[in-house]
């Protein structure tokens, strides 16, 4: 008789684990994604603003002087395209 009592207990015990466990975890992983996502934001609105602050300073940046050019390249950029190609044997 005991055997059966210890045996309808354990799984009693183990059926209202499983319900628990079927309940809480949902809402576990739910947490866990939105702190997550919530993690993923904030980097993003830093990096943003990092990039904001940076574009202000390009933004001050100007060219004075374009130096000329040689005339090798000059005379490279009228040669026109090149392709390259293997021999094939």
């Amino acid at each position: 008789m005991a055997l059966l009592k210890f045996l309808f207990i354990t799984i009693c015990i183990l059926w209202l684990i499983k319900m628990i466990v079927r309940l809480l975890l949902p809402l576990l992983f739910q947490k866990m994604v939105n702190k997550a996502q919530q993690q993923v934001n904030n980097q993003y609105r830093q990096q943003r603003q990092s990039s904001r602050s940076s574009n202000r300073a390009s933004e001050k940046i100007s060219i004075d002087y374009i130096p000329p050019k040689d005339k090798e390249a000059r005379a490279a950029d009228k040669a026109g395209d090149f392709i390259d190609f293997e021999e094939i044997k």
